[in-house]
């Protein structure tokens, strides 16, 4: 009889972790806390309005392509995706930019911004597809459990054109001066969570991934990558057991025997993997003795963001709204030092509004708009209670009536928020995290929360608090790499 193993939580790292495993003949059952797959990829449907909870961005299409692809499948047997164009718009303080899709036709508002800002653009470009080439199909895959296995030629050879130790501010200040291009070339990185001049300049490859391989949709939502992740899962053999809330991992000699759900079931593996929060799996599954980092560590881990959502359905259209936009219309370095340095709540928070309807009109009812805004705040912010949602709200509001004339509060059919208090509750997150731990030198590779706990001889975690990173392909990466280590492993 073939190994079985329990996953904990059905995110993107669960979902991949387990059709892995179930791949490879194990027998697979994933306990999930809420009534549907996907973790903070969630959905909901209501008033005709089509939510995606999480995740809102499509980048890094390869990654997914590789996954289906590792099963004999195609992205297409699953969802449809759209290439966004423009990619996004950014609504600066004295006009708004549109990032369009075509590279010949960005050299050339880079161009207009800054002579000989194409051409640099070009040597940016060519750096970043390196370090996206060898840092995605070479670092992002290793387990880091050990040194020996970054002993490769290409990642020796290239460590210095990877550019570990510099910083991703002073690199972009080395192509662009135009103060525009700098923190459009910032933006991708700021979601990792550090400060730009914190984070290494290996990152630039998410440049890449925005510039070159592009922004995309797929039809229907978000969520059609989780149901065929769980659909592609079910496929390989793997059992879901939803409304299952784990409260302990029962251990034996050091040794995983029983996950118990609190509605007192029992499951009995020969592998753990802990896919939920890797904090919550250590603090509160496990006895005291079987963890692996104590509080200290975890107190001084660098949280990325955590998030105040909104979820907005309004009966109008917003006239020429793109999919994705960011306002970046005010102080850019006030609202990081918010995040990063002194956390508090901003006083004029840059923000993010998606629009899925503009590209999918089934996303909500005809004539009107699905808004997903979302605000990145400090890790651990509490205090996000009616009256702090209420002036957020009208804040945003105010800001796209001056972009848009439309003020949406007179509009509104429907209006959820979601912030910390939520992702403690629902997610059990760490400081209230949205998106994990942030990618700086000394929290990368093997300086991350091991992917096999020090303590526990059968026990593996997933996700976005340890390797390779926070976002959705980086999870669904972690999935990959913590099932092969998991079978390697176990082979007898």
């Amino acid at each position: 009889m073939g190994k079985k193993a329990i996953v904990i939580g059905s995110g993107f790292a669960g979902l991949s972790a387990a059709s892995f495993l179930a791949k490879a003949g194990w027998e697979v059952e994933v306990l999930e806390k809420h009534d549907q797959p996907g973790g903070r990829c969630r959905h909901f449907k209501t008033e005709g309005f089509s939510f995606d909870m999480g995740p809102s961005w499509y980048w890094m299409p390869d990654v997914f392509d590789r996954y289906f692809g590792c099963f004999g499948k195609k992205v297409s047997d699953y969802y449809e995706l759209i290439r966004l164009d423009p990619s996004y718009r950014i609504y600066w303080e004295q006009n708004q930019m549109d990032v369009p899709s075509d590279y010949a036709a960005l050299k050339k508002m880079f161009d207009q911004l800054e002579p000989g800002a194409g051409e640099q653009l070009d040597a940016f470009m060519a750096e970043a597809e390196y370090k996206y080439r060898v840092g995605v199909n070479k670092l992002v895959f290793k387990p880091g459990q050990s040194l020996l296995e970054f002993l490769d030629k290409e990642l020796i050879a290239g460590l210095f054109r990877l550019d570990v130790f510099n910083d991703i501010k002073s690199h972009i200040g080395k192509f662009f001066k135009h103060p525009q291009l700098r923190q459009m070339m910032e933006f991708p990185v700021l979601f990792l969570g550090a400060l730009p001049e914190n984070t290494p300049a290996l990152y630039s490859l998410m440049n890449y991934a925005d510039v070159k391989l592009g922004t995309w949709f797929p039809r229907g939502g978000m969520y059609k990558i989780v149901e065929g992740m769980h659909k592609l899962a079910v496929e390989q053999g793997a059992t879901f057991h939803f409304n299952h809330n784990v409260s302990s991992i029962i251990v034996e000699n050091g040794i995983a025997k029983t996950v118990v759900a609190d509605n007192g079931k029992q499951f009995h593996a020969d592998v753990v993997i802990g896919g939920a929060d890797y904090h919550f799996v250590e603090t509160k599954l496990l006895e005291k003795q079987y963890r692996s980092y104590s509080d200290r560590y975890w107190d001084k881990r660098v949280m990325a963001p955590g998030c105040l959502i909104y979820y907005v359905g309004i009966n109008t259209k917003i006239p020429d709204l793109p999919h994705h936009s960011l306002f970046f219309d005010v102080d850019f370095n006030e609202h990081a030092a918010e995040i990063y340095t002194h956390p508090e709540w901003p006083k004029a928070p840059l923000f993010y509004l998606s629009a899925t309807s503009v590209t999918d009109p089934t996303q909500a009812p005809e004539g009107s708009e699905n808004l997903f805004f979302l605000i990145p705040i400090a890790a651990g912010l509490d205090g996000d209670d009616a009256s702090i949602r209420d002036h957020y709200f009208n804040l945003l509001s105010d800001r796209l009536e001056e972009r848009t004339g439309v003020d949406i509060r007179k509009h509104v059919v429907y209006k959820r928020s979601y912030s910390y208090t939520d992702f403690v509750d629902d997610y059990n997150a760490f400081k209230g995290n949205a998106y994990g731990l942030a990618n700086t030198l000394m929290q990368t590779a093997i300086l991350k929360p091991s992917c096999k706990s020090k303590k526990v001889k059968n026990l593996y975690y997933t996700g976005q608090l340890t390797v390779p990173g926070p976002g959705v392909p980086p999870s669904l990466i972690s999935g990959e790499v913590v099932a092969k280590l998991v079978i390697k492993e176990n082979k007898h």
